[in-house]
Parts: structure tokens; C-alpha cells; sequence
């Protein structure tokens, strides 16, 4: 009881409440990431699977498989036959070599055509978003769908806040320091940490800012911490900058008309 009450004085005390999430562009953008996201998990437990059947395979079978990577494996055994030759065994663990490894095929391509709807979407949205290095489509399309609209952030310190990369106080004596943030947003946070550690393996200026950092006195994983924030302060601009020009475009064409 007393937490509730704490909980609506705080809400009441509140200037600028958080907005609910659009439909629309957005729904769309959410419901494939979902279903991709779930093709991607079957798709790893079929190949998990089709590595169990290789190792447990007969020995002419498993001679066959075991020097090839991943994807030629995969080929491999969709175009396996049956061989009436063999012992039970051996033609039952053909037939579900391949079953599995045509679900992996079709699981794989699925995923990809939900990527590329995705692409589609963010390219009419946010194209801008693609031009940042460690952004693709699906990061993006993730950073949209929790960002939703212009206005839904009173600021680019609440939008930090809700994608968990704001700085936590953690201080103890003589000792200033702060640590990750774990609440907010987890899909916003992973879409972040994505974009972190593309540009920490990729970008020379960012590889120079964390060397600072570090050089600072900051650990590895403070300094990827404060590499978050300034991306997600990037991301907060480009987003509502892209956003008040569509408005401004619509209303031109709507005094046109």
C-alpha cells in the first residue's frame, strides 16, 4: 500500500509522462522482429540437432561430414538419398539428417525474408539510421520500435534512461564511480551493445575514444558504457531531427493540395 502511494506521488510529481508506443509502421516493425527472432531460435535448435545426429552417425556417414563447416554440411545432408543397401540404422539417420537439415534451409530463408521486409520498412522511416556504422536492419528496426515517435521522450536523457545506457551512481567513500545500467529497455540495450561492439572492432575514432577512456582510469566495460551513451545520444538526434522533417514535409504537402 504504501509503495503504490509512493508510486502515484512520484507519477503525479511528473512533468513529462512517457507516451505509449504507436501501431502502425511501428506494430509492423514489432511483429517481425518477433516472428524473425523465433525462426532464428528454431533455427538454432535444428542445427543443434543436426550436430547431434553427425556426431551419433554411423562411422561411413560421419567420415562423409565431419571435415566440412556449418553451411556445406547443411547441403550436404538435404542431398543425401537413401541407400537400401544399408542397415536400418544407417538409412533412419539419413532420412532425418536430411528432414532436419531442409527445416535448417527453410528456417534460415524465412528469417531472411523477414529481414528484408524489415530493411524495407526502416529504409521508409528512418533511412538515416542505416547510414551510422554498426547499424543494420535489424538494430534499426529494433531502435524504432522502442522509440516509437517524436515526443514520446520528453528528452535525449530519458530516451538514455529507458535503453538502460544512463550512468548509475555507485560511489563509495573517497571512491566516484558508476556502473551499467540493467533496467529499461533489454531489446533497446542489446540493439546498443551491438552497435558498441561493431564500432569498438571497426571505427578508429572509436577505438581512440575507448583507448581515452581506459587511459582515464575507467575499466573496459566502463568505458563501453559511456561509448552507449554517446550513441544513443546520436541516435536520439538523428530520430527526432528525421521526424520533424516528415512533418514538415507532410504539412507543405497538405498546404499544397
Amino acid at each position: 500500500m504504501l509503495d503504490a502511494i509512493r508510486v502515484a506521488k512520484e507519477a503525479l510529481a511528473t512533468e513529462h509522462l512517457i507516451q505509449p508506443r504507436l501501431h502502425g509502421e511501428r506494430e509492423a516493425l514489432r511483429v517481425l522482429l518477433a516472428t524473425r527472432h523465433g525462426a532464428v531460435l528454431a533455427s538454432t535448435a535444428a542445427i543443434n540437432q543436426l550436430k547431434a545426429l553427425i556426431v551419433s552417425a554411423p562411422d561411413e556417414l560421419r567420415a562423409e561430414l565431419r571435415k566440412l563447416k556449418r553451411p556445406a554440411q547443411i547441403t550436404h545432408c538435404v542431398h543425401l538419398r537413401d541407400r537400401p543397401a544399408q542397415d536400418i540404422e544407417h538409412r533412419m539417420t539419413v532420412r532425418a539428417m536430411r528432414c532436419t537439415a531442409q527445416r535448417v534451409q527453410a528456417l534460415q530463408a524465412e528469417a531472411k525474408e523477414l529481414e528484408n521486409e524489415n530493411l524495407a520498412l526502416v529504409r521508409q522511416q528512418a533511412p538515416e539510421l542505416l547510414d551510422l556504422l554498426g547499424v543494420g536492419p535489424i538494430t534499426a528496426a529494433q531502435i524504432l520500435v522502442s522509440w516509437s515517435h517524436q515526443g514520446r521522450f520528453r528528452s535525449e536523457a530519458a530516451f538514455a534512461s529507458f535503453a538502460g545506457v544512463s550512468p548509475i551512481p555507485a560511489s563509495s567513500g573517497l571512491t566516484n564511480r558508476h556502473r551499467l545500467n540493467r533496467s529499461g529497455d533489454r531489446q533497446l540495450n542489446r540493439a546498443m551493445h551491438t552497435i558498441t561492439l561493431i564500432r569498438m572492432r571497426l571505427d578508429p575514432a572509436t577505438k581512440t575514444y575507448v583507448a581515452r577512456k581506459i587511459a582515464e582510469g575507467k575499466t573496459a566495460r566502463d568505458a563501453q558504457r559511456c561509448l552507449k551513451r554517446v550513441v544513443c545520444r546520436q541516435i536520439f538526434k538523428i530520430l527526432e531531427r528525421a521526424e520533424g522533417s516528415q512533418l514538415i514535409e507532410a504539412e507543405q504537402l497538405a498546404q499544397a493540395a
